[in-house]
């Protein structure tokens, strides 16, 4: 009974309250039915769904765009002032090629402050994005980005390198009235 109702919660987050046009119930929903810790000042869009409860932080200041996934299978932590935009995929979860069933495993996705992820992004399990990155739309991530570097391609390579700033002052959070 409890996987059930685990699950029935999980489809109605993904399929009903996804789809509310009204920012304030779907952020209620994500943090007290889902158990999300959501920061004040960050939004997550319409259409975005995500793999379970809990196993998601995200800091101040935050936005996740429309139609992203989000799988939070494997804990996924994203700080402060980033900005995911338009149908980015976080994944935590895989299957390792070396075992002979492909048995499943997950690992965690770090996402720290003031990171950009361009459109149709791909991040894969066990990355770390560091402070200031960039991913440039449409890369697959599938290594560690260090601070400050700009990704771009498929894979992800560094094209260039952000100057290290440490004070930042910009903020990424932004509500759209039906979003």
């Amino acid at each position: 009974m409890r996987r059930f109702l685990a699950e029935l919660r999980l489809y109605f987050c993904n399929h009903w309250i996804a789809s509310l046009p009204i920012t304030r119930l779907r952020m209620w929903y994500y943090r007290h039915m889902m158990q999300f810790d959501i920061q004040k000042g960050t939004n997550v869009f319409m259409g975005c769904t995500f793999d379970c409860t809990r196993l998601l932080q995200i800091g101040a200041n935050s936005v996740i765009n429309a139609r992203c996934r989000i799988d939070t299978r494997g804990g996924i932590s994203i700080g402060d002032n980033v900005s995911i935009s338009s149908d980015v995929t976080i994944l935590t979860a895989d299957h390792d090629m070396e075992t002979m069933n492909l048995e499943g495993r997950t690992r965690s996705v770090t996402i720290e402050d003031y990171v950009w992820i361009g459109t149709r992004a791909m991040i894969m399990p066990g990355v770390f994005i560091g402070t200031g990155a960039i991913i440039g739309a449409g890369s697959v991530v599938t290594r560690n980005v260090l601070p400050y570097d700009v990704v771009a391609g498929v894979p992800a390579k560094v094209i260039k390198k952000r100057p290290k700033i440490s004070d930042y002052t910009y903020h990424s959070s932004f509500k759209r009235l039906f979003q």
